[in-house]
């Protein structure tokens, strides 16, 4: 990936030699403890550091530049240790040094235009948002993830209480699941060496279309999507003899949605709901209440799911594993320095718990600390529950410039 560099430099040079643009950034160092080891990882505290820089420059109020670079190093071997720059998200690991975000944005009148590197996210629900199809993820760790950006071209035309969105995606980024000798892999114990082998990546083109309206006491959208699954399906071939290892192969489906999202505002609470049906194999689908009290903010809802096809057990499928369950999120500003949050999701069979609590403190103008629990219980054949021996606590202390 050394090659890219110019690439990313010539992307961002205008904003770093303009006059006028804004930044920002952060330093991040984060300690993760896990009171149990697990078969396949004796790891029980992992440390991470992570320096992030977000650029923009308007040189002109119909054209914004953005740029974002990431540089990450930790203990436990997610993050690579070759010192190559990487702008594609398709690695195993986390690159050491990456292009986060690239593009550029061109608006007038109701037409917004943007092209590169870019995040780009679709539904109404907080909680699953199971029509957002361009949004891969980072899944190293399964309960704590980040997104990754995609490269496309996305058109954005709003007129009076319509807007409606295409997207054009030429180059396939796959999210990033767990390492198999980590974890988060929760993987079956196995006395052969389970190898991922990967698979090739996709070369087609992916598109969608949204369209979204606000109506009297209500707004409603409606999404399309043809391309390809941004989780992979793991094989193995078929062995007549008595193997040494066990080979997985990474294929990625192709991956046509129909999909639709609404909320509602009431007078007690906001109503959202959101589903998609993938393949015309399986749908999945969330409702959920949102609330505001004074400094409280309350979300809770279910999300379902039908017509289910039997799922591979080495398929990681993380948004068919958090459906049939109740959701759940509370957060509460103590004041303009503190926060706590908790979020809570449980299987309708009560075979599989997630429970996180958080509380954050901002200490000065640029310094911010986080200290979190997560607990996971439940039964191994449930997706939540086979995470049970990665209960952990973290802790973080980030410096903002």
């Amino acid at each position: 990936m050394k090659s890219c560099l110019p690439f990313a430099l010539f992307l961002c040079g205008p904003l770093l030699t303009a006059q006028t643009f804004s930044q920002r950034g952060y330093l991040e160092l984060r300690t993760s403890l896990y009171p149990q080891t697990a078969p396949n990882d004796s790891g029980q505290i992992i440390g991470e550091a992570q320096l992030r820089w977000d650029v923009s420059w308007q040189p002109k109020p119909s054209l914004k530049f953005y740029g974002s670079l990431d540089a990450r190093t930790d203990t436990h071997q997610q993050v690579q240790r070759e010192a190559s720059f990487d702008w594609q998200d398709r690695t195993t690991r986390r690159p050491a040094f990456s292009l986060r975000r690239a593009s550029i944005q061109w608006h007038r009148g109701g037409l917004t235009l943007e092209a590169g590197k870019q995040f780009i996210r679709w539904g109404k629900a907080d909680i699953l948002n199971p029509t957002d199809r361009f949004a891969p993820r980072d899944y190293l760790n399964v309960i704590d993830n980040d997104f990754l950006a995609v490269i496309a071209a996305r058109s954005t035309y709003e007129r009076k209480n319509d807007t409606v969105d295409l997207v054009y995606a030429p180059r396939f980024t796959p999210s990033r699941t767990p390492l198999l000798n980590q974890r988060w892999s929760a993987l079956p114990v196995s006395p052969i060496p389970i190898i991922d082998r990967g698979g090739p990546i996709p070369g087609r083109g992916q598109f969608g279309a949204r369209w979204n309206h606000i109506g009297k006491g209500y707004e409603v959208s409606a999404v399309f999507y043809d391309g390809i699954h941004h989780l992979p399906n793991f094989t193995t071939p078929l062995y007549f003899t008595v193997p040494t290892r066990i080979d997985l192969f990474r294929q990625y489906p192709t991956l046509r949605l129909y999909g639709a999202d609404a909320a509602i505002p009431l007078r007690w609470f906001t109503l959202k709901g959101e589903a998609a049906s993938f393949n015309n194999n399986y749908v999945i689908y969330v409702a959920q209440l949102e609330r505001l009290v004074g400094e409280w903010t309350f979300v809770g809802g279910y999300a379902g799911e039908a017509l289910i096809e039997k799922t591979n057990r080495l398929d990681f499928a993380p948004d068919r594993g958090f459906a049939k369950s109740f959701l759940g999120r509370a957060a509460y500003t103590i004041d303009s320095r503190r926060n706590l949050a908790l979020e809570a999701a449980i299987r309708q069979n009560g075979k599989g718990t997630w429970l996180r609590t958080e509380y954050s403190q901002q200490l000065g103008q640029h310094w911010r600390t986080t200290a979190s629990f997560t607990i996971i219980q439940g039964d191994m054949q449930d997706f939540l529950g086979q995470y049970k021996r990665n209960t952990h606590g973290l802790l973080a202390i980030r410096y903002s410039f």
